[in-house]
């Protein structure tokens, strides 16, 4: 039996998509992408349906071991839009570390983070044009190197300002770019676990 040749890829994950190839409910999926992938393909780390940004493709299957299993946790960095302006003290509370309901029902205090106030997403992120805010709203860059269930939602959830909108804009050092919504670009192999910081 033939390997599956090495290949590996970023997209930009739209809004109301999920990260899968496959599945029996009626829902928007990575193949509807306009781009053909080849055998082998599944998706590394992923983004819930309605989160955006930074996703990794690859038929490698030692990626996810070496990402996210070894000894030095990987950084993730979000760009996160949130009801109401948040303040100082809260962003210090979120870097502090809270605690949000987790998997069991039980309660789990977050560990420290790097988290800063954003008053230029436009740099991160293409806006859509012409687009009226009804409420105050606040943007923020929330980088974490552990990943519980819906993490970054909860933590913004628990200081009470709901999350609008969630994008991941890094992994280490592999960041979105200008990468627009529902494009892909190839990574050659050695690239792609330099800007990772993991061994190939």
């Amino acid at each position: 039996m033939n390997a599956v040749p090495k290949a590996y890829y970023i997209i930009n994950k739209p809004a109301n998509m999920v990260s899968q190839f496959v599945s029996s409910h009626n829902v928007v999926l990575l193949g509807d992408l306009d781009f053909t992938f080849p055998e082998g393909i599944h998706a590394i780390g992923r983004l819930d349906n309605h989160s955006e940004g930074l996703l990794i493709l690859t038929t490698d299957k030692s990626v996810t071991k070496k990402l996210f299993q070894g000894k030095v946790p990987h950084s993730r960095t979000y760009l996160v839009q949130v009801r109401k302006t948040i303040t100082e003290e809260t962003l210090q509370s979120l870097r502090d570390g809270i605690s949000i309901l987790i998997k069991g029902g039980v309660y789990y205090t977050t560990t420290s983070c790097n988290v800063s106030s954003v008053s230029n997403p436009e740099s991160y992120i293409t806006l859509p044009d012409n687009v009226t805010e009804y409420e105050p709203s606040s943007w923020v860059l929330i980088s974490l190197t552990e990943g519980k269930f819906h993490q970054v939602r909860k933590m913004v959830d628990a200081v009470g300002h709901r999350c609008k909108r969630l994008i991941r804009v890094s992994i280490e050092d592999l960041t979105l770019g200008n990468l627009q919504p529902g494009e892909v670009k190839e990574i050659e192999e050695k690239e792609f676990f330099r800007l990772l910081k993991i061994e190939n």
